[in-house]
């Protein structure tokens, strides 16, 4: 789904890389297959077109795709290219292969989930920690679209199994816990898609951090983009850099707690990683957080006592500290304003409790 010359559902990143493809770089000749299409954003500063690419698909390298556009697989609208070839606003990047897209099926398992509202057009699912959001690479079980694909198996949305992610428009990440909507029809999944794109939704979560933000309340913008130094993690860079898609969070602190405190994010974009990345930008990374850099001691004390609290932490709350706790849509049939709220995850609950009573105790 495209609006504007941008892919609608542009907060569902791709979690297959070219290397994960298996590149098998024979340019030239025979058929060749569409593995991926991107459209140029209408703001899209000029970029080389290998940026462009490693920018838009996970797990891959600059040298993989520069390998690829010297064998012709990477065509921009219709063209083979050149790595160093400037991709401009509205042009139609594609990546071409001599084999066909690996073809996987959804499997349908009764897995538990907790559902939170559903009528005939959407479901509302608070998602446990733990749970990929869909299926990817080396990662086809155990999914929630795993769980939706068997509760809603009656559903012409989900009987095409080849369907990495029916009915979703949006997603957290796996070891987030919170709020989720599902459409359960196409046309409720273009309405909603169309609301996340116009970023007229409305979605809070609350994350535990280290230290205090200063100011306690505030706005963090700043482009979300793939690391140079990590593909799996995002790095923030300045708004003209061209580099990666604008975002804006908005932070409020709820309430410190020693050398943490409990932070309340409001989303205005939907970017991957946006929260993880954010904070860390503003130097508050997330507590356990272990890919931001969240999961070594950061503020406090330097004794055994105190280091020994953080390390027992870390053991038994071992993912970020970040619940998605309100989620707001207009109903995609009636036009209704839908709001749902959610409880803070118990194992977060739990760690900030121990953050509390150890406040208590200095």
């Amino acid at each position: 789904m495209e609006d504007g010359g941008r892919q609608i559902d542009e907060e569902i990143d791709l979690e297959e890389g070219l290397e994960d493809e298996g590149f098998d770089y024979e340019g030239g000749g025979g058929s060749q297959y569409e593995h991926y299409r991107f459209v140029a954003d209408p703001n899209q500063g000029l970029m080389r077109v290998d940026r462009f690419v490693v920018e838009h698909v996970a797990h891959t390298s600059r040298t993989k795709v520069q390998e690829a556009a010297d064998a012709g697989n990477i065509l921009i609208n219709g063209v083979a290219v050149k790595s160093s070839t400037k991709v401009k606003p509205g042009d139609v990047i594609t990546v071409m292969m001599s084999y066909p897209r690996r073809e996987e099926e959804i499997i349908p398992e009764d897995i538990p989930i907790d559902i939170v509202y559903e009528d005939d057009d959407v479901l509302v699912v608070n998602k446990a920690a733990g749970m990929c959001v869909h299926p990817g690479f080396g990662n086809m079980t155990g999914t929630l679209v795993n769980a939706l694909a068997y509760h809603l198996r009656g559903l012409p949305m989900f009987a095409d199994k080849a369907d990495m992610r029916p009915g979703l428009v949006h997603r957290i990440d796996k070891d987030t816990s919170g709020l989720l909507v599902v459409a359960k029809t196409e046309s409720a999944k273009m309405d909603l898609a169309a609301q996340f794109f116009k970023k007229t939704t409305e979605r809070t979560y609350v994350a535990l951090v280290w230290g205090t933000p200063d100011p306690k309340n505030g706005t963090i913008v700043g482009n979300i983009g793939r690391s140079v130094r990590d593909r799996k993690v995002m790095d923030v860079y300045p708004e003209d850099s061209g580099i990666g898609k604008h975002a804006v969070t908005h932070y409020e602190t709820i309430e410190p707690i020693s050398y943490v405190s409990l932070v309340r994010c409001r989303l205005e974009t939907g970017r991957t990683h946006q929260i993880r990345a954010h904070m860390r930008h503003i130097g508050h990374p997330l507590f356990a957080d272990a890919h931001y850099g969240g999961d070594v001691v950061l503020r406090g004390q330097n004794n055994g006592q105190y280091r020994q609290f953080v390390g027992n932490l870390l053991r038994d709350f071992h993912r970020q500290a970040l619940h998605a706790q309100t989620l707001g849509f207009r109903h995609p049939r009636t036009g209704e304003m839908m709001r749902f709220g959610s409880e803070i995850a118990s194992d977060m609950t739990e760690c900030i409790e121990r953050w509390r009573k150890y406040a208590m105790s200095i």
